[in-house]
C-alpha cells in the first residue's frame, strides 16, 4: 500500500480582519459636489467638481448646486 504525503499548508502572512458591513466610511476626495446640501460625488481637483456641477445646474436649473473645499473648509455655489 501505497501512503500519499499531503501538502503542508502554509501560515498566511497578513491575517484575515473580520468587518462588518456598513462599518466602514467611504473615502471622501477634497472637493465634494453637493446638490441640496447633499453630498453626491467626491473629487480631486476642483475643476472636475466644478465641471461636473455645471452639468447637473443646466439640466436641473432650480436645484442648488455647490462645490466644498474640505481642506479649507469653503463651499462654492454654481450659477
Amino acid at each position: 500500500m501505497a501512503t500519499m504525503s499531503m501538502p503542508k499548508k502554509e501560515a498566511a502572512a497578513e491575517p484575515v480582519v473580520a468587518t462588518k458591513a456598513g462599518q466602514n466610511r467611504p473615502v471622501l476626495g477634497r472637493f465634494r459636489l453637493q446638490v441640496d446640501r447633499q453630498t453626491k460625488a467626491t473629487y480631486a481637483s476642483l475643476e472636475e467638481a466644478e465641471t461636473a456641477g455645471k452639468a447637473i445646474k443646466k439640466a436641473h436649473p432650480i436645484v442648488q448646486v455647490s462645490v466644498y473645499d474640505a481642506e479649507q473648509s469653503a463651499q462654492t455655489l454654481l450659477d
